[in-house]
């Protein structure tokens, strides 16, 4: 399996190990005026080739007498390497995130950007996911979210108009039970890492939630409580019960099996990434532009307006112990450059975090998602901390396994939350 970035959601799911490498032996500036090391899990990806080169050239212009280092590690062990640096208060000068609870956990460590990057403000969007108390920690790359893919040939297949999806849960589940009888599961599902419970929160939860307990939720009020919260978990566990999911969702790893079930036709849908992997370029190759649809989330709770769940999904941030925090964050600005972050995009298919760029030529579902950007709002699972997404997913695996009740779920997770 490729090491791809799993962007808004959580997977640290192993340690360093013997020959992987060290936080102290994969690169460190030491402090240098004349090198800057940046840690990420992209660089090392054939596709990521062109946006590094074309960010080294403008950092280049810029400081020509600086060298950049890039050392791609595993994504697996990217954090736990990452907090290592951290508390021996040494390692990478420039460093990629996760926006949310992975960056927002470790702002103790980074320099505040405001003042370098107040240029890039307009031009760029997804800063939210970057921000804490008010202080910018990385400049965004990509936009991230969670669209709800289909596959419009096995809607034909089963008799279905590919072109009108269903807009409540009713109908929806109507429409699964025809998809299973045309012999493909409803959704294909990899939750081995715990990570496909807040791709459902996050993708479904706008058509669930009131407005104001989304809003709410967003600001940190979050009442476990509500019904409303705790019918994302019943659904989620109603789904597994009936069968929706592709056998062994919570042995099958999401990067890349449970893609993989999607496009061979095995499921008629997936909620997927926006960039830049399970996302619209990886489906188009297999299922064509045109037989690759992007759907809203069915409407559960009357009165609700589905929107797509999106925020800043990766960013680089300046550690504190660099040299130069100026210099550090000049190559931020290349990293999040217009040049780069176009070759992402066309390299990749990343949805940037550059507004300015034109995706008009990518095809339908990538003109759809762009166009939902407009109405969107922040993906719920984003605003959690690390260590309650962590038992959100352990959670997850036993609402799927029976061994847990939906109450006793969201009590565990409403006291990790409140918790801090």
């Amino acid at each position: 399996m490729k090491q791809r970035a799993l962007w808004s959601a959580v997977l640290v799911v192993g340690l360093a190990t013997a020959g992987c490498g060290s936080a102290s032996d994969t690169g460190s500036s030491g402090g240098s005026t004349d090198k800057l090391v940046v840690w990420d899990w992209k660089s090392g990806e054939p596709s990521a080739g062109p946006y590094i080169d074309k960010a080294k050239a403008d950092f280049a212009e810029k400081h020509p007498d600086v060298t950049v280092e890039f050392v791609a590690q595993p994504f697996d062990q990217y954090y736990t390497l990452l907090g290592a640096a951290i508390q021996s208060g040494k390692g990478p000068d420039v460093m990629l995130f996760n926006g949310g609870g992975q960056i927002r956990d470790r702002v103790d460590a980074l320099v505040p950007l405001d003042e370098y990057v107040a240029e890039d403000k307009q031009r760029l969007a997804g800063w939210d996911a970057f921000t804490k108390d008010g202080k910018t920690y990385a400049g965004p790359v990509t936009l991230q979210g969670h669209p709800i893919y289909y596959n419009k040939a096995l809607y034909e297949k089963a008799g279905l108009d590919p072109e009108s999806p269903a807009t409540t849960w009713d109908k929806f589940l109507a429409d699964c039970a025809a998809i299973g009888k045309a012999g493909a599961k409803c959704f294909a599902l990899g939750n081995k890492e715990g990570a496909g419970i807040q791709f459902w929160m996050s993708a479904l939860g706008s058509g669930i939630l009131t407005a104001q307990e989304y809003d709410d939720w967003i600001a940190g009020k979050r009442d476990w409580n509500s019904p409303n919260v705790k019918r994302i978990f019943q659904l989620w566990k109603e789904a597994g019960d009936a069968g929706l999911n592709n056998d062994g969702a919570n042995s099958t790893a999401m990067f890349n099996d449970a893609f993989a079930l999607f496009q061979s036709a095995k499921a008629a849908h997936v909620i997927g990434l926006m960039s830049d992997v399970g996302h619209w370029k990886d489906f188009n190759e297999f299922l064509t532009p045109e037989k690759l649809g992007v759907m809203n989330a069915p409407v559960v709770t009357a009165g609700t307006t589905p929107t797509l769940a999106y925020d800043g999904g990766i960013g680089y941030g300046v550690a504190k112990w660099t040299k130069d925090p100026k210099v550090a964050a000049d190559l931020v600005r290349s990293l999040t450059s217009t040049d780069a972050l176009n070759a992402f995009y066309a390299e990749a298919g990343a949805i940037a975090a550059d507004t300015t760029i034109d995706v008009s030529q990518a095809g339908p579902a990538a003109a759809t998602i762009v166009a939902a950007l407009k109405s969107g709002k922040p993906a719920l699972h984003v605003a959690l901390s690390s260590k309650t997404l962590d038992l959100m997913g352990r959670i997850a695996q036993q609402l799927l396994s029976g061994s847990i009740s939906v109450d006793e779920a969201v009590k565990q997770l409403g006291a990790s939350d409140q918790a801090g």
